[in-house]
């Protein structure tokens, strides 16, 4: 999924004519993968891309696009390849090779458009170690499989659909998968050492995107970032490396579901006494659920969002002020706290007073509807399953995840072998086992060395928006979102080291979904007019 399991616990158009082709794609695609040069100990080369042909209507707009999916090869950083040139492989050379990863995309392509008149946009997931299946398949590729909006989608066979809300009325759009995940591989000396890890896979899409750009002619184009959950904080790494590192301007950034500080987070809060800021940003999405399963006390408010005004200005007014006193606290001060929580999280009094207060996202999520033997959903809160255990301190597992995962997979593998054709003879993988290998040290832009430390990329996509200052930034995010809670990304881009003027650069639009906002068919309409109208803004074509 979107943010992993592994994470939690480490961070306490119909597609018509399958016509395929090897030659390069058109006008805006003019460029074609070529074959890697040979050099010492090469793994992967880069094959000529499968190119198939489709149409979508959107809003009316029928749209004639090339489908490319393929491979580009990208080594680790620092890698040399003048010398890797000057020393071809022999063939008797039995030494192991260095580590390379073969990243997969899928491009769609608007057929008759210049590539300068054209934005591009690079989509990715996060995890770490998640394929962007769920993007693709869900959001903005020109099909969409159909699930239910609340509750768990049945098995197979599963629709899908011509997706009259892909964002290809707007952008050209790549989706990417990461190193080791969908049909992306490392190989060789060190390779989870290569490529798994903040900095090392920030440079992997950053190299990624430098390819594509130059073998599919589009350096000229608008171009445009789009990460969704832990591939925001790796849109703030690619930002700043692009910007500063490669004199690579980008019109915009989109985040989806953001978290750049991982000491905002409200799973394993608990291990990090004496900060308070992830109970604080979370409350809201607690209200909301709270909210959407009905389990405030007395009579509920009619419409969400004036509450989660009241809910908002509660957590960051008294209910800060009391966490900020810690053991001071007056108790008859705590239980009124207590009692004014209850009312928007709809947890009992003595529950919240046991927990001092402070409720982990993974407590809230057994206890809201336990009574009724639920657990409420992580990734998406409007969602329910049953519990494992009625007693856990913490829900087992995320029944969001569990309601649709095997519909993106099974569309995603029948619809790259029968539309794309892609892939006959290989596994694709959903995610990858970074888990035990993830190298956490970051170096932000400007300093000589590495930080060692809980994720925090707010200098990076600060960084970027000061070394180009009309750069765009659009924060998107669900309500029932208790992963990423939609109250923490506003609370990181009101905390940017940035001059206020540049305030005005970054935009936000909130849906009433969760995590993956296109899962609500409603929000993912509402979402594509967003992001379309973002790009069409910032685009420069009409100047």
């Amino acid at each position: 999924m979107p943010i992993l399991p592994v994470m939690r616990r480490l961070i306490l158009g119909t597609a018509t004519g399958a016509l395929i082709l090897t030659g390069a794609p058109v006008l805006a695609a003019e460029k074609s993968d070529a074959p890697a040069a040979t050099g010492p100990n090469t793994i992967f080369k880069d094959a000529a891309p499968v190119i198939t042909a489709g149409t979508v209507t959107i809003k009316g707009q029928k749209i004639d696009y090339t489908a490319i999916s393929g491979t580009i090869v990208v080594h680790p950083e620092h890698w040399d390849d003048t010398a890797w040139r000057a020393h071809p492989a022999k063939p008797d050379d039995t030494a192991v090779p260095d580590a390379e990863a073969s990243m997969f995309y899928v491009a769609y392509v608007k057929k008759g458009v210049p590539a300068a008149s054209r934005p591009i946009t690079f989509l990715f997931n996060g995890g770490p170690g998640s394929a962007s299946v769920w993007l693709h398949m869900g959001a903005f590729g020109p099909r969409r499989v159909v699930t239910r909006d609340d509750s768990h989608t049945p098995a197979a066979p599963y629709d899908l659909i011509d997706n009259d809300a892909s964002l290809l009325d707007a952008s050209d759009v790549v989706f990417i998968d990461a190193p080791g995940t969908g049909f992306s591989r490392v190989a060789g000396k060190d390779k989870e050492k290569a490529f798994w890890g903040m900095d090392a896979d920030a440079h992997a899409f950053t190299s990624f995107i430098q390819a594509f750009l130059t073998r599919h002619g589009r350096w000229n184009s608008p171009k445009y970032l789009f990460g969704e959950s832990y591939g925001t904080p790796r849109a703030a790494m690619i930002a700043a490396r692009l910007t500063v590192d490669h004199a690579v301007d980008l019109n915009g950034v989109i985040l989806l579901s953001q978290i750049l500080n991982y000491n905002l987070s409200a799973d394993g809060a608990v291990l990090n006494p004496g900060t308070d800021q992830p109970y604080i940003t979370t409350l809201p999405t607690y209200a909301a659920t709270a909210w959407y399963h009905n389990r405030l006390p007395g009579t509920r408010p009619a419409d969400i969002e004036p509450f989660l005004k009241e809910a908002e200005s509660f957590a960051i007014g008294d209910y800060a002020s009391a966490l900020q006193q810690g053991s001071l606290l007056d108790p008859g001060k705590r239980r009124d706290i207590a009692e004014r929580m209850a009312k928007y999280i709809g947890l009992p009094v003595d529950y919240i007073l046991k927990s001092d207060l402070r409720i982990e996202g993974g407590q809230f999520t057994q206890a809201l509807q336990i009574g009724s033997g639920l657990i409420t959903g992580r990734l998406d809160s409007r969602f329910s399953g049953p519990a494992i255990d009625v007693l856990n301190k913490e829900a087992d597992y995320d029944p969001q995840s569990a309601a649709i995962s095997s519909a993106y997979i099974s569309a995603f593998n029948a619809y790259a072998r029968d539309t794309l054709h892609y892939g006959q003879d290989e596994t694709y993988k959903p995610d990858a086992p970074v888990g035990a290998f993830w190298n956490y040290d970051h170096r932000p832009p400007g300093q000589p060395e590495p930080v060692r430390g809980i994720i925090n990329v707010m200098p990076d996509i600060a960084y970027a928006m000061k070394y180009n200052p009309q750069m765009k930034v659009l924060v998107t995010g669900g309500y029932y979102d208790l992963a990423t809670p939609y109250y923490e990304g506003w609370y990181e881009m009101h905390h940017l080291p940035i001059p206020a003027s540049l305030q005005s650069n970054i935009a936000f639009r909130y849906f009433r979904s969760g995590h993956m906002v296109y899962a609500n068919t409603a929000a993912l309409h509402d979402l594509h007019d967003a992001v379309a109208g973002f790009i069409a803004a910032t685009d420069n074509l009409h100047k």
